[in-house]
């Protein structure tokens, strides 16, 4: 099993129609065959410099693969991640 995590920051307001419209549009990455437990997070610990996250698994590094690159997946970095993320850090677990 592989967890995919992702903390970012957004350029959009605290709060605003833009921030809620970014993390409506996420679950578009929920549908793609292979995530599990896609979760859309807020970060609320003052010793981090980020504001949300997502958290998905996949069973097998395959499944992670055919995810980068499955065309909803490249159509929402390129129209959405890209343009409205102002700074993140990704890590992906494998359990230990």
């Amino acid at each position: 099993m592989i967890r995919h995590t992702v903390c970012f920051a957004l350029k959009h307001p605290a709060g605003s129609d833009a921030e809620r419209d970014f993390m409506d549009a996420a679950m578009v990455l929920a549908a793609i065959p292979g995530v599990v437990r896609f979760e859309r997070l807020r970060q609320v610990s003052p010793k981090a410099d980020f504001d949300f996250g997502f958290s998905m698994e996949f069973a097998d590094q395959a499944a992670y693969d055919a995810y980068n690159v499955h065309p909803d997946h490249v159509a929402f970095v390129r129209d959405r991640w890209v343009l409205e993320v102002e700074r993140f850090q990704e890590i992906d677990y494998v359990a230990h």
